[in-house]
């Protein structure tokens, strides 16, 4: 016993098959990441066309062929062997790497795990084709001939049948076939200039012709994700400081339960990064509904030399040199496409062109109207107390009005009759508002009003067809960006000392992270000082958050500080308060509403950002077509 002891410390080298079947455990996890490595050297190929060929959801065989330019007969020993790759020589070689791959793991990881068989041929000439195939312990290279047109194929077979704890953790076939299916969809977005196939149990799962146009792309992208990605995504293409963005965002009310549709691309490699994930959420925070997540196929280009891609040996992460300033970038780029949306002109007539009829305001001598929560019979007090800041943001509704003079007040006038109350005899009522004689089909975007419907919907006509309206979501909508606007024309957050400060205990990176970011601290109103090596002094918040959790907000702070280079906590809890406000403030269901306010609120939905959702995310309006109204009565059929 004690002489095996002395044996088994002794330090060894490991034999190859063992030292790769070590590697294949970080490499090869399922049939998936086989498929991603062997199409990720297809692509560094320079191939045109690539052809996926599963068999059992991968575990029986999985073959990739692609027309690049080959392998010569003298390199295909070292195909196959540990560290040895064509694509890096030198340390400056990798810190610019824009190959795919480059790290001479894959091929032996595979084939120390499957009956792997590599075919390949760099000559024009179909019968100058050799095969390789890793052999015994030592694994080493066995090279034949074997005709083959220019390219290679890699077939991998039996996947794992030498590691049968490894081949235990597979799922069923369906399950695997997803993994790959998934693994192949990435990959073919990357490449629209690349020719795709995909077989599962030799039936045809995906023909992709190869295509750089706007049009194939899109084509491709609805053959991969589905018709309703395109109709419901936004193209954004944007520059700035050697960084190049673009692609397609889905709308917030495009949203999926699951983050299943989400492809980010860096120079070509899909990443899976905490940073890029974190720029994308808040980028969303304002208008996406809770729980959901959004879509998007989205390319970041820039300089290698400024991206780490050696940060894992599955190549999904990377590290910015730079990490706040592609977070910034990201972040403002997707922020403001998203904040565009709103009821589109893009093939309307110009609302200037033919502007809304206004009814000249009768003169009265009433009192002004009393603010929108008092004629609810409900002051703001019942659910602003509930929250910080409340005072503050009861001042921002009471300014509302002033906001938007033309019709604001208009709005917010109550009804001189009950709902259910019918018009006198003699009364005479007030003519719908109807399209342009001299055009039928000119009209804004959302039309003109026609009436309201059970006090809760507005419907419209527009040159489409029939618009329906949320009157509440869209005016809470509304409210929200004028207050948003009116505290970001403050140019400065007011801030309230708290009459005790909040003592916080803290680690020793949170210290060095509030000493670091003192400046960006101070910015967002917050006072940190540090009282000691793991000890941190809250001395003044926002005044809209005099009533909120020092503790957690600071903590919070810190930590997207530390891990993005920038933090949107404040923001992000200050423009939920005015969101609870806005609520409260915005028109109520079963309110009554004139056309003419009913086409005030239409053009103001118009105009502003994000209109297209309420501030929970729900959308505010819909579009029927009058062919879609044409097909519930069966007319034309």
């Amino acid at each position: 016993m004690t002489e095996l002891n002395s044996l088994s410390g002794r330090i060894h080298v490991l034999d190859p098959r063992l030292a790769n079947q070590i590697a294949a455990g970080e490499v090869v996890e399922r049939p998936s990441s086989v498929t991603k490595e062997l199409i990720e050297n297809a692509i560094d190929a320079g191939s045109q066309r690539i052809e996926v060929e599963i068999e059992q959801g991968g575990a029986r065989l999985i073959k990739v062929r692609d027309d690049g330019i080959g392998i010569g007969e003298q390199d295909l020993p070292l195909a196959l062997a540990r560290h040895a790759t064509s694509k890096i020589s030198s340390l400056e070689d990798l810190e610019g790497v824009s190959s795919l791959g480059f790290r001479g793991e894959a091929l032996a990881s595979i084939s120390s795990v499957s009956r792997l068989e590599l075919v390949s041929n760099a000559d024009e000439d179909p019968r100058q084709g050799w095969r390789v195939v890793a052999e015994g312990r030592g694994m080493e290279a066995r090279v034949t001939p074997a005709p083959h047109p220019r390219g290679t194929s890699v077939s991998v077979r039996d996947l794992f049948f030498n590691t049968p704890a490894r081949r235990k953790f597979l799922r069923t076939e369906k399950t695997e076939f997803a993994h790959v299916e998934e693994a192949f969809r990435r990959q073919a977005l990357s490449r629209y200039d690349i020719a795709w196939v995909l077989r599962h149990n030799q039936k045809v799962v995906h023909q992709l012709p190869p295509g750089n146009t706007p049009t194939a792309r899109e084509r491709r992208i609805a053959s991969l994700l589905g018709k309703n990605f395109i109709e419901h995504a936004r193209y954004i293409e944007r520059e700035a400081g050697g960084l190049r963005l673009s692609g397609w965002v889905g709308l917030p009310t495009h949203s999926r339960s699951q983050a299943d549709q989400q492809y980010f691309f860096v120079n070509g490699r899909v990443v899976r990064d905490r940073l890029v994930a974190h720029a994308v959420r808040q980028a969303y925070r304002d208008v996406l509904y809770n729980g959901r997540h959004p879509v998007f196929v989205l390319y970041l280009e820039l300089d290698p030399d400024v991206v780490d891609v050696n940060v894992h040996p599955t190549k999904h992460e990377v590290r910015f040199r730079d990490g706040r300033m592609v977070h910034d970038f990201l972040y403002s780029s997707l922020h403001h496409c998203l904040a565009a949306s709103k009821p589109s002109e893009e093939e309307q007539s110009s609302p200037e062109d033919h502007p809304v009829p206004v009814v000249p305001e009768a003169a009265t001598t009433e009192e002004p109207p009393a603010p929108r929560w008092q004629q609810q019979g409900m002051p703001l007090s019942e659910g602003a107390d509930r929250h910080p800041g409340a005072e503050r943001v009861r001042r921002f509704m009471q300014g509302y009005q002033a906001l938007h003079p033309d019709h604001e007040e208009t709005l917010l006038t109550p009804q001189p009759s009950p709902p259910n109350q019918r018009p006198a005899a003699n009364e005479v009522r007030e003519a719908p508002l109807a399209m342009p004689a001299h055009d039928a089909t000119a009209a804004p975007p959302l039309g003109f009003a026609l009436g309201q419907l059970h006090g809760v919907y507005i419907l419209a006509q527009n040159a489409q067809g029939l618009v329906l309206v949320d009157m509440h979501a869209a005016h809470e909508r509304i409210v929200y960006e004028r207050m948003k606007n009116q505290l970001a024309a403050a140019k400065g957050i007011d801030t309230q000392p708290l009459l005790v400060p909040v003592s916080l205990a803290a680690s020793r990176s949170e210290v060095a992270t509030a000493e670091s970011e003192r400046d960006a601290i101070a910015q967002l109103g917050v006072e940190l000082d540090v009282a000691g090596p793991e000890t941190l002094l809250v001395r003044q918040l926002p005044a809209l958050l005099a009533q909120a959790d020092p503790e957690a907000l600071v903590r919070e702070m810190l930590e997207e500080l530390a891990r993005f280079g920038r933090t949107h906590q404040v923001e992000a809890r200050i423009h939920e308060l005015l969101s609870t406000m806005a609520c409260h403030g915005s028109v109520r269901a079963n309110r009554r509403l004139t056309l003419d306010e009913m086409n005030a609120l239409l053009r103001d939905m118009e105009r502003t950002e994000r209109s297209d959702q309420c501030n929970h995310g729900r959308p505010t309006w819909t579009q029927m077509s009058m062919k879609a109204l044409d097909r519930l009565f069966l007319r034309g059929q």
